[in-house]
């Protein structure tokens, strides 16, 4: 079973907590961090910006992603957030084990 780490950004601790609960409530992660402040900059737009945003890294099933991404896109203030998911090549085999379960 293939594993993936799916990062997400959001722009406020109370979006990413609220993204985070939808994604395990709903067995979509078996397990998300919350990680933030953050600082990032990027343009949008044409515009240089920067804004304190909020990490989330969710441990789930990378057959759940296509899932996962629309729960996030519905739930997310963002026109066009930050959700990619990068694949586990190895790990502790019992916590992997965990997360297949725990996205069952």
């Amino acid at each position: 079973m293939k594993l993936v780490f799916v990062y997400v950004t959001a722009g406020s601790r109370k979006e990413a907590r609220t993204i985070g609960r939808a994604l395990v409530t709903s067995r979509l992660a078996a397990c998300v961090n919350l990680s933030g402040p953050i600082r990032s900059i990027y343009r949008w737009k044409g515009t240089m910006c920067e804004d304190a945003e909020w990490a989330l890294i969710a441990k789930t099933r990378a057959s759940k992603v296509a899932a996962l991404v629309r729960k996030v896109k519905a739930l997310h203030s963002y026109e066009v957030p930050c959700v990619v998911a990068l694949p586990i090549l190895k790990g502790n085999p019992r916590f992997m084990r965990w997360v297949v379960e725990e996205t069952a």
